[in-house]
């Protein structure tokens, strides 16, 4: 009996625990909802010609205005077939949501 009610209390340690994780990053938070499709969980893109946001002196190494403008407005990179979508094909994320992002992707995979 005491086996059972262990796992349900588990798991509900497990997502508080991720609803603390996003709450405390919100950047990660638009980013895994937001850019990941593309980019992917580890950054380095899926499809082909997404950038590598890993790649050392790579996209995430340009100016931040920059990289807001390209996030903001849409960008399409040399050699890519396709564009990237203004704010990622989500038209309702903030200018902060957006900065919150770029910020974790460069803590993230711009080491």
């Amino acid at each position: 009996m005491m086996r059972m009610r262990a796992i349900p209390t588990a798991l509900a340690i497990g997502l508080a625990a991720a609803a603390v994780t996003a709450a405390a990053d919100p950047g990660q938070d638009v980013f895994q909802k937001n850019c990941v499709a593309c980019h992917g969980a580890n950054g380095k893109g899926i499809l082909p010609g997404i950038p590598d946001l890993t790649r050392k002196g790579g996209v995430l190494a340009k100016p931040d205005d920059v990289l807001l403008k390209h996030v903001t407005d849409g960008f399409k990179s040399p050699g890519s077939p396709m564009p990237m979508p203004p704010k990622g094909g989500n038209p309702s994320l903030t200018e902060a949501q957006l900065r919150a992002a770029l910020q974790y992707a460069k803590r993230e995979f711009g080491k």
